[in-house]
């Protein structure tokens, strides 16, 4: 087992212990600040305490290391740089939903080595280290290995998003709502949550088309450890690309045919579908709320004319066995005591 990035790990884990307590403490918080950045996003006394408490710690425990946060920018110069959203999903947070999570990574150069996605309000904390697995779990003394699941036909796949505005700003609506009518379930979890389903085989494949690098670094290594694939939406892997394509990687060609690959196995026909897509040319898509289906109001969509119905109940999709692959054995990492 690679021990090398075992510290950073745990570094990380203490340092989402500490913005666990300082997030959870302004939460419905009656005082709680909230103003507007200069791209109208919104921003929270939270956000900038959380920040600065990592930075504080990381300033002690890695003097020499590198610092990308979303509400203080860039510090430092060194090949090691670690990547933190305070509070990703801050509208959320400041709505009292509690879908949001803080993000933290650690980069060698180009690469994602380290990621802890810790969310307390849904008592939940998924984590990885490069060719060390990815777990979840409320701490490192408990890993619960999680693993991608084996769907491989689009029609059987479950597919998570955030809103259709990024896609409508992106001008890729039509290729999303392509993708959501020929997909078997479509669901708006959002933000991190979408990426950390599909690591632990709940969804199938999740895609944004609007990020930054805090926004992806720490998802991405724990959906590549998770047996996944991460990669922008014209297929270069890793975080990079200021959108993403979360995977369970054996439908990510046929994905990425829909949102703009140019790959000879995935590149659309005349039509706007990937080559073997079915589908009568009469399809429509109506636009739907977040957590809202994309297909009607129930779990199963109705089938179209022209277009493959989901299977019936006792085929392969409704079989949770199949869907996943098997987690590997294990207690996770052989990290030191916290």
């Amino acid at each position: 087992m690679p021990t090398s990035f075992t510290d950073d790990l745990r570094l990380a884990h203490v340092l989402a212990d500490d913005a666990d307590s300082l997030s959870t403490n302004r939460y419905q918080a009656l005082d709680l600040r909230v103003d507007t950045k200069p791209d109208l996003s919104p921003v929270t006394d939270a956000d900038r305490a959380v920040e600065e408490g990592i930075r504080r710690t990381l300033g002690r425990a890695r003097p020499r290391d590198a610092i990308l946060g979303e509400e203080q920018g860039s510090t430092g110069f060194s090949q090691r740089r670690w990547v933190v959203d305070p509070i990703d999903g801050t509208k959320n947070f400041v709505r009292g939903v509690p879908v949001w999570a803080t993000l933290i990574s650690l980069m060698v150069e180009d690469e994602v080595v380290v990621g802890v996605v810790s969310a307390p309000q849904l008592n939940r904390r998924w984590w990885a280290m490069k060719d060390g697995g990815a777990f979840t779990g409320r701490s490192l003394l408990k890993p619960l290995p999680i693993r991608v699941s084996d769907v491989s036909r689009l029609e059987d796949a479950s597919f998570s998003y955030s809103s259709l505005d990024g896609w409508d700003h992106a001008g890729r609506l039509d290729d999303f709502l392509a993708l959501s009518r020929h997909s078997w379930r479509t669901r708006a979890y959002g933000d991190f949550w979408s990426h950390m389903l599909v690591a632990e085989g709940a969804v199938d494949f999740a895609a944004e088309p609007e990020l930054e690098l805090y926004d992806m670094a720490a998802l991405d290594v724990i959906v590549r450890e998770a047996g996944g694939r991460f990669t922008s939406l014209d297929g270069r892997d890793g975080p990079h690309g200021g959108n993403a394509l979360a995977s369970n990687g054996i439908l990510h060609e046929t994905v990425l045919g829909f949102l703009g690959s140019v790959g000879p196995d995935a590149r659309p026909s005349a039509d706007g579908r990937p080559a073997g897509a079915a589908g009568g040319d009469d399809e429509r898509a109506s636009d739907h709320p977040e957590g809202s289906e994309a297909h009607g109001t129930g779990d199963r969509a109705p089938a179209r004319e022209g277009s493959v119905a989901p299977r019936e109940p006792g085929g392969t999709l409704h079989q949770l066995s199949d869907r996943r692959r098997p987690a590997p054995t294990g207690q996770g990492p052989d990290l030191p005591p916290m």
